[in-house]
């Protein structure tokens, strides 16, 4: 028997495209390195609260960085990223909150589905410009990700309980105490040791840490078009 896998941890939101950038490469590579993959649904709004941040849009310079960059990046990383239309209504008015909890549902109930539904409510809002809050979408998105429409349904309705709500706080905590300032964040868990990467540009020093090698964001055992 070989060395038993690390524990990685990634929170991220879907409001996040940062995240769907780093989620697709940990993906990626889940079965390539010696690592357990823990999708951690978050709340990025409760971690701009929390930490003082602000979105990188709401300046206007970042704003005109942010959205070249991530551009080049969907090339760079193969993901299919489009900006939405009225990108200040998505992220400032919008929100991600009834995407997350049903996410948290996903994850309490069928955890299995947690990494295919994440993925299809990234391409409404990042691909195809898409509404994520309305519950028809919401259910849209996990039919189309494989789930059984009646228990779409049932994790929708449980995504208003005061259990999946606490979950999501709990989990918005835990990346706050890590010391998340935005999404995604990535935290190893190495001998005894705790590491925590913002962003989606450092699984080079990821793979640095994890002693695996690195092949870039798409390696070549995967085939990565979305």
């Amino acid at each position: 028997m070989g060395p038993l896998p690390r524990t990685l941890e990634l929170f991220y939101d879907v409001l996040s495209p940062y995240s769907w950038l780093g989620f697709e490469i940990l993906c990626r590579y889940k079965n390539i390195w010696n690592i357990r993959l823990q999708l951690r649904p978050t709340l990025i709004a409760g971690i701009m609260k929390d930490s003082g941040n602000k979105p990188p849009a709401m300046l206007p310079r970042k704003a005109k960085y942010l959205t070249n960059d991530i551009q080049l990046l969907g090339q760079h990383i193969q993901v299919p990223i489009q900006f939405p239309k009225d990108f200040f209504s998505v992220i400032l008015e919008k929100g991600s909150l009834s995407a997350m909890r049903f996410l948290t549902a996903v994850n309490l109930e069928q955890p299995e589905m947690l990494e295919k539904v994440s993925r299809e409510l990234w391409m409404r809002v990042w691909s195809r410009d898409e509404d994520i809050t309305e519950p028809q979408n919401i259910l849209a998105a996990a039919e189309k990700a494989g789930m059984s429409i009646e228990k779409a349904r049932a994790l929708l309705e449980k995504s208003s309980t005061p259990q999946v709500k606490n979950q999501l706080k709990e989990t918005t905590d835990a990346a706050c105490k890590y010391g998340a300032f935005g999404l995604p964040v990535t935290v190893a868990h190495l001998d005894g040791q705790t590491h925590m990467l913002f962003g989606s540009d450092r699984m080079e020093l990821l793979a640095h840490l994890l002693g695996e090698k690195w092949m870039g964001p798409v390696p070549p055992a995967v085939s990565a078009r979305l």
